[in-house]
């Protein structure tokens, strides 16, 4: 049986990568991702993706302080001149309905690892120029020393400056690819 495939490009516009940790055991800190580009298709008459692909510009991070923007693109963490990208790759994707897991693979700082998100069908339609968009959401949580993000600083008071836990939160829209 064939089926029919809808190819979708996500909108960087309408799309949404954000990340919360927790700063200095006290308080979360939300940054977020403004350059993501890739796709992904949708059988026809279907809500759950395949063939996930989306690539982050590790450039692009924006906490809202150019001081801790900067320490991120760094050696201290992302690398961004020697890693300049965050790229997922999707594999097996379970579940029915509006809600559905994706397994696949984060590629961050050199090291690829394998990350489950939990994401939901967010709804469909047509924009006022005629093309065909879709959206999701899906969140996750990984930890930065599996990506070998191990820069910290320890606390006089007990624990550590950043937290080693990362929540990340998608919010993606797709244009149909004509």
């Amino acid at each position: 049986m064939n089926r029919t495939l809808a190819k979708y490009a996500i909108d960087p516009a309408h799309t949404s990568v954000e990340f919360i940790v927790r700063h200095m055991m006290i308080a979360k800190v939300r940054g977020a991702f403004a350059k993501v580009t890739g796709g992904f298709a949708v059988p026809e008459g279907g809500v759950i993706p395949e063939d996930i692909e989306a690539k982050i510009e590790v450039d692009s991070i924006d906490t809202r302080e150019a001081q801790r923007d900067e320490h991120l693109r760094s050696g201290d963490f992302l690398d961004a001149a020697t890693y300049p990208s965050i790229v997922f790759k999707s594999g097996k994707i379970e579940g029915s309905g509006e809600r559905f897991e994706v397994h696949g693979e984060m590629s961050m700082h050199g090291v690829t690892r394998p990350v489950v998100l939990e994401a939901e069908f967010e709804g469909r339609g047509n924009d006022p120029w005629g093309n065909s968009r879709i959206g999701f959401s899906a969140r996750t949580a990984i930890s930065r020393k599996d990506f070998g993000l191990t820069w910290n600083q320890a606390l006089e008071a007990g624990g550590v400056l950043v937290s080693d836990d990362v929540r990340i939160e998608l919010n993606v829209e797709g244009i149909a690819q004509k």
